[in-house]
């Protein structure tokens, strides 16, 4: 599993995923390998996935506001799992969470058939 942050000069989590392709493959990793990792990719900060989960909405074109308390995301994870849990819909999830639990759904399935 890889955890990053989609940065200002990243498209989105596609474009990122690409880049780290281009790195392992030098290293000898296969293709095969490299698809079952599962990316969870933030645009930009991991805090505006905890602003969405907490408050109902967020702006990824803006970062999301920093945490004072640890509490806040751990009050997000909770309610992620629970909508994971519950097979909530994603479409009305900020891109790149919509994008990151596409892919952490994709590598629940696979265990399931492993």
């Amino acid at each position: 599993m890889v955890w990053a942050d989609c940065d200002d000069d990243c498209d989105d989590g596609d474009a990122l995923k690409g880049e780290f392709w281009k790195e392992v493959k030098q290293s000898g990793i296969t293709q095969n390998d490299f698809d079952h990792i599962v990316f969870i990719f933030a645009k930009d900060r991991l805090e505006n996935w905890i602003q969405f989960l907490n408050a109902g909405q967020t702006n990824e074109d803006e970062e999301g506001p920093r945490l004072k308390h640890d509490k806040e995301a751990a009050d997000a994870a909770k309610k992620l799992a629970g909508f994971c849990k519950a097979g909530r819909p994603v479409e009305d999830f900020p891109a790149s969470l919509q994008w990151s639990c596409k892919n952490w759904r994709t590598l629940v399935e696979r265990m399931k058939t492993a």
